[in-house]
């Protein structure tokens, strides 16, 4: 029987703190649904409050804590406030999934307006040095923590016509082991997720409902299917876990083979 899209907590995460960024949807919502089932209470950070409001309801719901934080992670005084509210409110923060993104430019170089680059840029790369700029001293006080920074397939190879999405993608590999090296004395193991496609409202909106879309895109991972967001947040779950604790500054490919051929 597959489990793919089902809940199941597989850790004990009772009395931790977890900050998730990008969480109005998508991995960001099933990573938050996935700490609070194992305990955790959960800032859900956005830009867009009302989603995030939504996943802080269906978290409710299931009988966990969370709190809705509105975010522009490419704004550092937004990512300041954002931490700086999630440890007002519980004290402390244990965990961080850095996963805000939005998506690429779509064109080639030569036709990518220069404000595309750079809101592609600032939300995906220098968003995630934000966002871990003000976790790791917060973790630190705390006695340590851990952080998944959410990069991608596209992080590991080039795709044309994403510009954009492959440079931010492939900087947050590079910053996440820069920041392991760094921070791991000080008990913060930080690691980095590499998702194929998953469903998301992102993922919807780039696919615009086409079926042939869906199915070319499927193609590209030799498993033949998208992943459910649940699959990825499975992993990022255990590479926050004490399961994972000899992993540092890692490059984790949950892509369905995309990154293999």
């Amino acid at each position: 029987m597959s489990t793919r899209g089902s809940a199941m907590a597989k850790h004990d995460f009772t009395n931790r703190v977890a900050l998730v960024t990008g969480a109005a949807g998508g991995i960001g919502r099933a990573t938050a649904l996935e700490l609070a089932r194992a305990g955790a209470k959960v800032a859900v950070a956005d830009i867009d409050l009302e989603h995030a409001k939504n996943t802080v309801s269906l978290i409710e719901q299931a009988g966990g804590t969370a709190l809705a934080i509105r975010v522009d992670v490419a704004d550092p005084l937004s990512v300041a406030a954002m931490v700086a509210k999630t440890v007002d409110t519980w004290g402390r923060l244990d965990f961080a999934h850095n996963n805000a993104g939005v998506l690429g430019g779509s064109r080639p170089i030569v036709e990518m307006p220069d404000e595309v680059w750079l809101r592609g840029i600032a939300v995906m790369l220098t968003g995630v040095f934000y966002c871990m700029k003000h976790e790791i001293p917060a973790m630190i006080r705390g006695g340590g923590g851990a952080i998944v920074n959410t990069s991608s397939g596209a992080g590991m190879i080039g795709v044309p016509n994403q510009a954009d999405y492959v440079a931010a993608k492939h900087g947050v590999i590079g910053l996440t082991k820069s920041a392991a090296l760094e921070n791991i004395g000080h008990n913060v193991r930080i690691n980095s997720i590499c998702p194929g496609t998953a469903r998301s409202r992102m993922v919807d909106n780039w696919l615009q409902g086409s079926e042939d879309a869906e199915r070319q895109v499927a193609s590209l991972h030799p498993i033949g299917r998208i992943a459910e967001p649940e699959e990825i947040a499975r992993v990022v779950c255990w590479l926050l876990s004490d399961d994972a604790s000899f992993v540092v500054g890692a490059t984790i490919a949950a892509d369905g083979g995309y990154t293999v051929p």
